[in-house]
């Protein structure tokens, strides 16, 4: 697999809900699953069941992840994104459906200067993704 021999890989920081959004992730994308899966157990440091370390990948592309066992006063920020360059319109209108559910829309699906059909959308756990149908232009 790709991920293997990432070197950097972008770390997630949720409030309990972990494994329901690496669960979610990797239904919706094609190509992804969990990599590594630990959960705290009895007096562990962390609340039980909850996740202490988590990695999942999409499309080759690894994301690691935690529960917070400190609440803290910041979240997720759409300034931080996820690029996604979609193969297909099928890929690009399910992604966004699956997205945008429970979240917010920050850019409609649409056609823009840039793109034939982008979106850009703040999931139901507040992570940022920008979609773009790839366009075939190599270079461009």
């Amino acid at each position: 697999m790709a991920c293997e021999n990432q070197k950097i890989a972008a770390f997630f920081l949720f409030e309990g809900n972990a494994e329901e959004a690496m669960n979610f992730y990797t239904e919706l994308f094609d190509d992804a699953k969990i990599v590594h899966l630990v959960c705290y157990g009895p007096n562990e440091g962390g609340e039980e069941g909850k996740v202490m370390r988590g990695a999942f990948s999409l499309k080759g592309q690894l994301f690691m992840c935690t529960d917070s066992n400190i609440k803290h006063d910041f979240t997720f920020t759409p300034s931080v994104s996820l690029f996604v360059t979609c193969e297909t319109e099928e890929e690009i209108d399910r992604l966004f459906a699956g997205l945008s559910e429970g979240g917010q829309v920050l850019m409609p699906l649409a056609k823009y200067p840039f793109s034939p059909k982008f979106a850009w959308v703040q999931d139901r756990f507040g992570l940022s993704w920008q979609l773009s149908l790839e366009t075939g232009d190599a270079g461009a």
